[in-house]
């Protein structure tokens, strides 16, 4: 039984390795198997094996080659998991980093007023978030106006022009 204990917690080991050293077995087999062989995979079939065998064996049902039998279903199972589960996280892709060009055309509303010579604030949405910019405008903008911005000359300002109703 301790030697299926030791490969439970070898496995163990192994996976918090693989979260500190994230992808470094993968590099190392350079897509061998498609993704078998990566270090969760290989992590949660020896814990798996060696936690599912160190059970059995204690249970009293069956003798050693039952409990390795029975461990090694078990880990392949979630070796199997492990390795659908990371898949699909690997597939998972996030949106597009919003940039200054995103900026182009979006609503707002002034927050500070914009002087005809400087520069005053406006409250943006971007990417459904609340986005506060420096502004200019050809002419003075008041408090609460609402506006369109026309250009972006930096990440943090912008140039823009009232909304005409």
């Amino acid at each position: 039984m301790a030697w299926f204990l030791g490969l439970g917690i070898t496995g163990t080991v192994l996976l918090a390795l693989s979260l500190i050293f994230d992808g470094v077995l993968d590099g190392l087999l350079d897509g061998a198997l498609d993704g078998w062989l990566s270090l969760p995979v290989i992590a949660g079939f020896t814990a798996m094996t060696g936690f599912t065998a160190a059970i059995t064996l204690g249970t009293g049902t069956t003798g050693p080659t039952g409990a390795t039998l029975t461990g090694a279903l078990a880990g392949t199972g979630t070796a199997w998991l492990t390795y659908r589960l990371s898949r699909a996280l690997m597939r998972d892709q996030t949106s597009v980093t919003p940039t200054t060009d995103h900026l182009l055309g979006a609503p707002g509303k002034v927050v500070t007023a914009i002087p005809a010579d400087g520069y005053g604030e406006v409250l943006l949405r971007l990417a459904g978030q609340p986005l506060k910019c420096a502004a200019r405008s050809a002419a003075p903008v008041p408090l609460g106006t609402e506006v369109w911005v026309e250009a972006a000359p930096t990440r943090t300002s912008v140039i823009v022009r009232p909304v005409d109703h």
